[in-house]
């Protein structure tokens, strides 16, 4: 195992388990650069909607990501997303909606949109001493990483979540169509045939539904420093 790969942390798990905040605040009590692949996900969705790309048309989707650009950069404040350029557009609030998730989950399946988008991050790991989030961090982008964990809720509380979050950033939210949602998301991620969502063998099991957010993360904080 090289020097760098023992400094990545992953964090996979599914929809609305809240891989995000805690991998922020994990990264942050370890002063690492959190990695949100998620967000790289939705940003070719919202460029396939833009220029009216269908999200499973692999020829389109292909040529569309010859001219793309995604950047991730650090949140404006503290407990924000990361903000996401695409060809130098600001689209971090555009591409978190349940809409873009499902849009992303499309557009993941696709063997040219996962090499691409593995590939960008792993350059952006290679230096180590990240905390990488998403839904094959551990499997296929890290898989010698030397800490992996893998979050789960019951679907009813990670639509909860979600759709508590949604609301805080003033959106009106109908939280069946957010579990319905986040059912057919699992079944998709679940089922597909490239990098399907599914734990490391190593990884930690960490089942969220009834642990706040700091509980989590010293679960996690624990293990790396044990």
């Amino acid at each position: 195992m090289s020097r760098e790969n023992e400094q990545i942390v992953t964090i996979d798990g599914p929809s609305g388990v809240g891989k995000s905040t805690v991998s922020r605040a994990v990264a942050a009590r370890l002063g690492y650069t959190y990695l949100d692949t998620g967000a790289m996900y939705r940003a070719v969705a919202w460029k396939c909607l833009q220029d009216g790309v269908p999200p499973d048309d692999e020829d389109a989707v292909a040529r569309l990501l010859e001219d793309i650009n995604i950047r991730l950069l650090p949140p404006e404040k503290d407990g924000d997303d990361v903000r996401v350029l695409v060809n130098g557009r600001d689209v971090s609030r555009e591409i978190r909606s349940p809409e873009m998730a499902m849009a992303a989950s499309r557009v993941s399946a696709l063997g040219t949109v996962r090499e691409k988008l593995t590939r960008m991050q792993q350059e952006m790991g290679a230096a180590g001493r990240i905390v990488a989030e998403g839904r094959d961090t551990g499997t296929v982008v890290f898989p010698r990483a030397a800490w992996k964990f893998f979050l789960d809720a019951a679907p009813g509380e990670r639509a909860r979540r979600r759709a508590e979050q949604l609301r805080l950033r003033g959106q009106e939210v109908d939280e069946k169509k957010i579990l319905a949602q986040i059912i057919q998301r699992d079944r998709d991620d679940r089922e597909r045939t490239i990098a399907p969502l599914r734990a490391a063998p190593d990884a930690i099991h960490i089942d969220t539904t009834n642990l706040d957010l700091d509980q989590v993360v010293d679960r996690i904080l624990s293990h790396i420093r044990t």
